[in-house]
């Protein structure tokens, strides 16, 4: 009877149940289930509305405290070589296995007779991305305060950097200011600790959703694809990220199981952005930098998205073995080369590998853009392999550019994750 309380006590064990209800309700009554999705959008807009703040906060005092732009600098380029590592491994693993398993291909499907209504909202989208040089002018906001109306990530790292080495350069006068924002920033995690508390009803109402519009007869119909993803992104966790935990030399599996509730929550919820402050404070917990995790974990949701990487290959072969388009491997060079571009531009949000898929087929001619209509029903379904390898790879990649750059406390990260209580 303890025992039955204190699990059911378990945010991971409350998620998981509100999960398994949600797709009882989706297959039961569809349509119930299909209306559901605001409540799972309401919770995820709680979080996101906490993100900017908390993201400023956590950078400008970790940026005060560190004291020197070259430490900024050095601990910038150093997450940028990690993170064009991993997205090229994980680039061309997925367009290795697409090869080898070839999901499309005896579908014999003629893009001229495809209706593409459903997909001119994301053709649009992709259309006005304004490529890099949009992307790259996107990062500088158009005012203070519009970087935190808009919620850019970005934009609110660079204003973070900038008032953060500029309240570092005014030395102890600015101690007040620091420990304000310190003392704000405990406040929001106290807020994000409320809400969490509605996590399994976001969750539930996600799963509700995706299984009650889309049902199990989609999941059929591309049934190859869907298993030839989740077993990619299955393998990349293992094995390519299971290395760099061994390098970084701390237990994988101990971390999996650290961060079972934020697993569980963007599996429902199929937003890796729903847990990202509860993930900022596991990994200061952890013994990580608070600088390190200020910049790498926020910027990775941007520059290293493994799973969305997988996708993208997977996706794009797909629809040209789906369409019967013959590719050479110079053109698969090119496809390669040009998703290691428009692979930076996606986000932690649902749906936007899907417009970033989007992108990349307009960039490519030979490719059908047509297909994107064989892979919108099942989307939900293949995003949340994606965004649950995303979790997983942008936590691994905080603890692994932490420690290259030695600060990583291992002693207070190894008691963590073995279950040893730690002293804030």
């Amino acid at each position: 009877m303890g025992i039955a309380r204190r699990l059911s006590g378990q945010l991971y064990v409350q998620v998981l149940a509100g999960m398994l209800i949600g797709v009882a309700i989706g297959f039961l009554w569809p349509d119930a289930g299909a209306h559901l999705k605001p409540v799972a959008d309401g919770f995820i807009k709680l979080i996101k509305m906490l993100l900017a703040p908390i993201i400023f906060g956590t950078v400008v005092v970790g940026i005060a405290q560190m004291g020197s732009l070259k430490e900024v600098g050095r601990l910038g380029f150093k997450a940028l070589v990690y993170f064009e590592i991993l997205s090229t491994i994980a680039l061309a693993i997925g367009l290795l296995v697409a090869n080898l398993m070839q999901p499309g291909a005896g579908m014999n499907i003629d893009a001229a007779a495809l209706d593409t209504s459903t997909i001119e909202a994301y053709r649009t989208t992709a259309a006005a991305d304004g490529g890099i040089t949009g992307f790259l002018l996107g990062i500088i906001p158009d005012s203070f305060l519009g970087a935190f109306v808009m919620g850019s990530m970005l934009q609110v790292i660079l204003l973070s950097l900038l008032v953060g080495l500029a309240l570092s350069g005014m030395g102890e006068a600015a101690r007040p200011i620091v420990d304000l924002i310190e003392l704000l920033n405990k406040a929001l995690f106290r807020i994000v600790g409320m809400v969490m508390r509605l996590a399994p009803l976001g969750a539930g109402a996600g799963m509700a959703f995706t299984i009650g519009k889309y049902g199990l007869d989609t999941l059929w119909s591309l049934g190859h694809l869907l298993v030839a993803l989740y077993v990619t992104t299955f393998f990349f966790i293992v094995v390519v990220l299971g290395t760099v935990m061994r390098i970084v030399g701390l237990s994988f599996l101990g971390f999996l199981r650290y961060i079972r509730d934020e697993i569980l929550v963007v599996l429902g919820t199929c937003s890796t952005e729903a847990v990202l402050p509860q993930m900022m404070r596991k990994l200061e917990t952890m013994g990580v930098a608070r600088p390190v995790v200020g910049m790498v974990l926020p910027a990775g949701y941007t520059f290293n998205t493994d799973g969305t990487c997988i996708y993208l290959t997977m996706a794009t072969i797909f629809i040209a073995q789906a369409t019967n388009t013959p590719l050479s491997v110079m053109d698969q060079i090119v496809i390669l080369a040009v998703l290691m571009l428009t692979s930076k531009g996606s986000a932690g949000v649902a749906g936007a590998g899907f417009v970033t898929l989007a992108a990349t087929l307009s960039a490519i001619p030979a490719i059908p853009v047509a297909g994107l209509v064989l892979l919108l029903g099942i989307d939900r379904f293949l995003n949340e392999a994606r965004a649950v390898t995303n979790l997983i790879g942008n936590g691994v990649a905080t603890l692994a550019v932490a420690r290259w750059d030695g600060a990583l406390d291992r002693q207070r990260a190894e008691a963590v994750l073995s279950g040893k209580e730690v002293s804030s």
